[in-house]
């Protein structure tokens, strides 16, 4: 399975980091700590609550961004 992008787009109102999919599809990293595996779910809206898991491989760009 080829690795889905994530283009870094900011911090969300819980400090979650926000990334963008190739398809515009925001996600976000529930649990963003440097020593766990991402924990990537989708989201209707930047500040919106995180929906469903999303499956990886991820790569991100520029880097995953962790607490």
């Amino acid at each position: 399975m080829a690795a889905k992008t994530l283009t870094f787009k900011g911090f969300d109102s819980w400090d979650r980091p926000v990334y963008a999919m190739a398809s515009g599809q925001l996600v976000c990293d529930t649990d963003p700590r440097a020593h766990a595996s991402p924990s990537i779910m989708d989201k209707d809206e930047f500040d919106g609550e995180p929906g469903f898991p999303v499956e990886g491989p991820f790569k991100f760009k520029p880097k995953r961004a962790t607490w």
